[in-house]
């Protein structure tokens, strides 16, 4: 089995299961099916995946995000047999009660507070099945990293040869001066070198960044089974004899941690194996048998499947279409409410609407009939629609490129830099992630500058525009402003532009009024207000030289600035 991420449509990195035909066909005769190619290509792609290859000796399947609990050939092998062959699903696991006990520190409290554990005894593996039942356990447990664990953060994984440790279990933190000889490694490495010298310690060690100490899990003889959520120990690792099997989670989030618990689990499952409990004492101090291998009720609104799916659907549809997703269809309540009972381990239901979506999945959206739209679908035109294309027009007809910027920004661009003073109530970021954005912005001159300050290896002239949104008093508001980076030209050539811009959008009446020295960007006696009529729409002018440099420019500019709102309220739309 093989494994490697690509990028997926949206952007997403899809984790890539490859999985040999002999493996496939085993784990379907497990669930009593037969194996048929051509069947998995037509219809996998309807429960999450999506079939790259499939020829004589292999199946390529991209899982997709909303379904990590298909990322192994063993679980997915269990949700084709129900999905296309409709087997009787079962949304359990068989547990065995607990011969082994974990204890977990309260000091775990503020580092990994999330600990589970189980135990896996009697895999049944062939000895020419043994190399490739090691490489599909890990590559399991490096995709659920991935797509449960982020990276390891929410959640993390070790895997065991139970044979070589000597339970009870204790989950404790330590200094990072504790030493023990971590996996590929026969001599003891302190927990500092780890995190600096060994591979998978620079991957990781970002996540125990702040901890002065970390977590670690040991067996009775004291001896390190895992340093979590960085490497196992050397003595505890799983090799071709290993058929009885400890399996670890640790983690921040607790529904992650347990769905990887026991996906690890189901996998070992179809290889023969019998899932034992654990004694878990937690942070807390309370003590429960581990893991819960029952099912999860579901209970949801009648109306609300009417309401997506717009149709009914009788007892028997119910129990067809969950069964085909893995799930029971449990009874119809006298309350108006539905319930199923659905597997612990699938992460993806996080809400009512997501068993809907099952439902429509397993009965098909084929079969939901048809429905008239309710109400008018025809859009209706911005009320400043015509105006703006026709601004729009204008501009790129004058030599401007239109550029669309960030709404985010901050005082200093804003109101220190250009010398403008605070009018307007500011709408601040609650929770910025870097000064540069602390702020919904008030004018967009400043960003037009920053872009400029940006593309100074370019040549000269650049003559730049946007016609976007900024936030005054909480308000959304539509303006205008454009930039002019060239050798010469100053007011003259700006005013022509002005000209030509009132020409196209047929303006007869504007005129230009001096403008009060400092009042803004503007350099003395080169600024001007722009009005039409007796309405002040905006501003023209040179740039201070003074106001430049702030941006890091030195280059002769002049720009405007237009309030787009009043424009559409004064200008008659030759079209409307």
């Amino acid at each position: 089995m093989k494994d490697h991420y690509r990028t997926g449509f949206r952007g997403d990195l899809l984790p890539t299961i490859t999985i040999q035909h002999e493996f496939l066909r085993k784990f379907l005769n497990n669930e009593g099916v037969e194996f048929e190619p051509q069947r998995l290509i037509d219809e996998l792609p309807l429960i999450g995946t999506d079939v790259d290859k499939c020829d004589e000796n292999e199946l390529v399947v991209e899982i997709f995000p909303d379904r990590p609990d298909l990322l192994s050939g063993e679980t997915l092998a269990t949700a084709i047999a129900q999905f296309l062959y409709h087997k009787d699903s079962n949304p359990s696991i068989d547990v065995q009660p607990p011969s082994i006990s974990m204890t977990v520190d309260k000091s775990l409290t503020e580092v990994r507070p999330v600990v589970f554990g189980a135990v896996v005894r009697g895999v049944k593996v062939e000895d020419g099945e043994v190399d490739e039942f090691i490489k599909m356990l890990m590559e399991h447990q490096e995709k659920l990293h991935f797509a449960l664990g982020r990276g390891r953060g929410r959640a993390s994984i070790g895997v065991h040869d139970l044979d070589t440790l000597a339970p009870p279990f204790t989950v404790t933190t330590v200094d990072r001066s504790f030493a023990f000889p971590p996996l590929g490694e026969e001599e003891p490495m302190s927990i500092q070198d780890i995190l600096e010298r060994h591979p998978k310690g620079i991957d990781y060690a970002h996540l125990l960044d702040g901890f002065e100490k970390v977590p670690i899990i040991l067996d009775a003889q004291q001896k390190v089974l895992s340093f979590p959520p960085i490497i196992n120990g050397n003595h505890t690792t799983v090799t071709n004899k290993t058929r009885n099997f400890f399996i670890d989670v640790t983690g921040l989030d607790q529904k992650a941690c347990e769905c990887c618990l026991l996906l690890v689990a189901l996998q070992l499952q179809q290889w023969g194996g019998t899932v034992e409990a654990i004694e878990l004492t937690d942070v807390h101090g309370t003590t429960t048998s581990f893991p819960n291998g029952e099912p999860e009720l579901h209970v949801i609104p009648e109306t609300l499947v009417e309401a997506f799916l717009g149709r009914t659907f009788s007892d028997e549809q119910l129990r067809s279409s969950m069964n085909r997703m893995g799930g029971q269809f449990v009874e119809r309540r006298s309350d108006g409410t539905i319930s199923f009972n659905m597997a612990r381990w699938r992460y993806d239901l996080l809400h009512p609407v997501d068993v809907v979506e099952d439902i429509a999945i397993g009965h098909g959206y084929e079969d939901l009939g048809e429905a008239q739209p309710q109400f008018a679908m025809a859009g209706v035109p911005r009320a400043d629609a015509h105006i703006r294309r026709r601004i729009r027009e204008s501009m790129q007809g004058i030599g401007f490129m239109q550029v669309q910027s960030l709404t985010l920004s901050n005082p200093t661009d804003q109101f220190e830099k250009m010398r403008w003073q605070q009018l307007h109530e500011v709408t601040e970021i609650a929770n910025p992630i870097t000064h540069e954005h602390t702020m919904m912005r008030q004018y967009i001159l400043p960003s037009l500058l920053k872009l400029l300050s940006s593309n100074k290896h370019h040549e000269l002239p650049q003559l730049f525009y946007e016609l976007g949104t900024v936030v005054r008093h909480h308000k959304n508001e539509t303006r205008l402003a454009f930039v002019c980076a060239e050798k010469s030209g100053g007011f003259a050539t700006l005013r022509g532009r002005i000209q030509a811009f009132c020409l196209d959008l047929g303006i007869t009446n504007w005129r230009l009024e001096p403008i009060e020295d400092g009042d803004g960007p503007w350099l003395n006696g080169r600024g001007a207000k722009f009005f039409i009529g007796d309405d002040w729409v905006g501003c023209i002018g040179e740039i201070d030289p003074n106001v430049s440099i702030t941006f890091d420019l030195r280059v002769p500019l002049s720009g405007g600035d237009f309030d787009i709102g009043l424009m559409t309220s004064i200008l008659e739309d030759p079209v409307g």
